[in-house]
């Protein structure tokens, strides 16, 4: 499913660790703002209240280095909708693996950034639009290795790179902001919509129907929801209408 200019799709988040539907703040393991049981029931359940794409990441993977394959498997057997994945992706046999199961776009990180050659592979392979290059932002530097190690280098700094080995879309976290529920920095996201040609899918902050408005006026082509979701701070119902422009 390719991305339309016309259009900035609403994906909700299905953050999984060790088997749960979790929303950490900040990433930092050990505080979870939720838990649920069962994560592909959660996805199931944002599919039928309208979701286009969900996003799922991999925090056992991410964080622990033990990948919930399992997990990602039941999600895809119980939704209808395009997915993209992410976390924990450490070797090109692991991304080879995930790709060869029904995964519309594969999220790409540390690996990518650390050997580009990874991200040309996989995109020469099974096209750029399956491969998805995460650029995560804190203090307006990347960070990898689930946000541990900064690069000295910002996300607009390095985009194209990606861009020229392959890559078919960005996503953009901020993570200044990321599960905090206090909103987001516009400046960022519309430096870096501005530096690239290539879609972005922003996360990080997203709170209110005012964020999404700004998001939408930005030009992005779509905006991940976690914990305002799982907090009822945004209705999904409400928010699927900014996915017109």
């Amino acid at each position: 499913m390719s991305f339309n200019k016309d259009e900035m799709l609403i994906i909700p988040a299905v953050d999984i660790k060790d088997g749960k539907c979790v929303q950490l703040v900040q990433g930092e393991p050990g505080s979870e703002m939720v838990k649920i049981d069962n994560p592909e029931k959660v996805a199931r359940h944002w599919e039928e209240l309208g979701a286009k794409n969900i996003h799922v990441i991999d925090l056992s993977g991410t964080i622990d280095g033990v990948t919930s394959f399992e997990v990602i498997k039941k999600i895809l057997k119980e939704v209808t909708v395009p997915i993209q994945l992410g976390g924990g992706i450490r070797d090109m046999d692991y991304a080879h693996q995930l790709l060869n199961l029904d995964i519309e776009r594969l999220i790409i990180g540390t690996m990518g950034i650390q050997n580009p050659k990874t991200i040309t592979e996989l995109s020469d392979e099974y096209g750029s639009d399956r491969i998805m290059i995460s650029l995560d932002s804190k203090d307006n530097k990347v960070v990898i290795k689930g946000w541990q190690e900064k690069i000295d280098k910002s996300p607009s700094e390095i985009a194209n790179d990606f861009k020229e080995h392959g890559a078919g879309s960005i996503l953009f976290t901020n993570v200044d902001v990321e599960g905090l529920l206090g909103g987001f920095y516009t400046e960022p996201v519309e430096n870096l919509k501005k530096s690239v040609d290539l879609p972005i899918v922003y996360s990080g902050g997203v709170t209110t129907m005012d964020d999404l408005k700004k998001l939408n006026e930005s030009g992005v082509e779509g905006v991940v929801i976690g914990s305002a979701l799982y907090t009822d701070k945004i209705d999904l119902t409400e928010a699927l209408k900014y996915q017109k422009r």
